[in-house]
């Protein structure tokens, strides 16, 4: 053990916090491949499990990166989906053919050496296979099943497809979303998926510790619809409403006003003066020291009531400045406020990127490629390694060593398991 400066040092290498977890992925889209992704970044063993005949749809998805950079066209087999590079990384990545008679005898022997099962089907198709969460839960009690849908396991039959622009339409974030008197919007993030993820992680972590407490394991089950309009509830829309004030204010937060976006003269820049302080600091980088004692703005209920003025007024002001000039002015004061960014110029935030938020797209093969940026994992621990450092395997590349060396299957059987089409 080395000792420093006379000190004995205890300290052992960081270990990633899910280290002793397996994970049976068996996802497609994307809320369920971005929860095993999660998953996956903070260490636990995730096996991807795909069919033999064609794999998960995102490895279709366009556009990729490989050899000559990024394209809308594959052009060469060794090119990767941007698409599938985001949420299959960092998993172990084995085939089986769930449809085949003899597919619940494999399934059940990855059970066995498993923690948790995570799946984002139609509810019903899995018990249909045999393989659902009341059979699985026969061959290990201990095991944990993670479900995602639109509406949940106890939907029934007539629910529609549950695409995320159909959850958000349902879910009143589109409505929200819009300016007053215009059509709602859809929000550009995939929300009402990503939303699901996150809440399917922390139900599963919740169910694994659980059962390591009693020794029984759980069915959770998250629905999208669920996830998102549990947000919306935690708002004060209805509120606001039933005291006659407009839902959909667009880029306005009237609640807290001034709170929203402008236009500058080059951009756009959000600004949230919602406190007294803040209103009135806004109001010297105006240069209009007398609204704050104006009786429709001086306090904060009265900036709520004529928001709609309000905004006019800073509009006016912020289409005569640059947009980091009026930044620079605001920041100065102690204004929260930020210049509008595109996608581009957030991923490549140098603070982002320090802190491995977002990490860059390394090729196997080719290395980085046309400096695209992925998804990395926003979790900073003091003592424990979280993160993505593999590539997405290929279809069916692990099998060997799932089948093999986790499961025991000697090599003739893994080959007569591929000719049948099992895996």
């Amino acid at each position: 053990m080395p000792v420093c400066d006379g000190i004995m040092d205890t300290s052992a290498p960081a270990e990633a916090p899910l280290k002793d977890v397996t994970v049976l992925d068996l996802t497609v889209a994307l809320a369920g491949p971005v929860a095993t992704l999660l998953l996956a970044g903070l260490g636990a063993r995730v096996i991807k499990i795909e069919n033999p005949a064609g794999g998960d749809p995102s490895r279709d998805n366009a556009p990729y990166f490989g050899r000559g950079g990024v394209k809308l066209v594959r052009d060469r087999p060794d090119d990767i989906s941007v698409t599938a590079f985001n949420r299959l990384r960092n998993k172990l990545g084995i085939t089986l053919n769930l449809k085949h008679p003899r597919a619940r005898e494999i399934f059940s022997d990855l059970v066995r050496k498993a923690d948790l099962v995570f799946e984002n089907f139609t509810p019903g198709t899995l018990e249909e296979l045999g393989v659902g969460y009341e059979a699985m839960r026969q061959v290990n009690p201990r095991i944990v099943y993670g479900s995602i849908s639109g509406f949940g396991a106890d939907a029934g039959p007539g629910a529609p497809k549950a695409l995320d622009t159909v959850i958000q339409a349902l879910s009143g974030i589109m409505y929200v979303s819009g300016a007053e008197n215009e059509p709602p919007v859809r929000v550009g993030l995939t929300i009402a998926d990503l939303t699901a993820a996150l809440f399917g992680v922390i139900g599963v972590l919740a169910a694994l510790h659980q059962a390591r407490r009693t020794g029984i394991g759980q069915h959770v089950d998250v629905s999208m619809l669920g996830a998102l309009t549990s947000f919306i509830a935690g708002e004060a829309y209805e509120a606001m409403e039933k005291c006659g004030a407009a839902v959909r204010t667009g880029p306005s937060v009237q609640r807290l006003a001034p709170f929203g976006i402008y236009a500058a003269k080059d951009g756009h820049i959000a600004i949230c003066a919602y406190t007294d302080i803040f209103a009135h600091r806004l109001f010297e980088v105006m240069r209009r020291k007398d609204l704050a004692a104006d009786e429709r703005f001086r306090t904060r209920d009265m900036r709520v009531r004529n928001y709609r003025e309000l905004d006019a007024l800073i509009g006016r002001w912020s289409k005569t400045e640059p947009a980091s000039d009026a930044i620079a002015k605001l920041n100065s004061a102690g204004i929260p406020a930020a210049q509008v960014r595109d996608p581009k110029s957030a991923v490549h935030d140098p603070r982002v990127v320090a802190r491995e938020e977002t990490v860059p797209m390394v090729h196997p093969k080719y290395g980085m490629v046309d400096e695209i940026y992925a998804m990395g994992l926003p979790i900073r621990f003091s003592d424990a390694k979280a993160g993505f450092d593999q590539p997405p395997p290929g279809l069916g590349e692990h099998n060997q060593r799932v089948y093999g060396e986790i499961l025991g299957y000697d090599a003739d059987r893994i080959a007569k398991l591929r000719e049948q089409g099992i895996i």
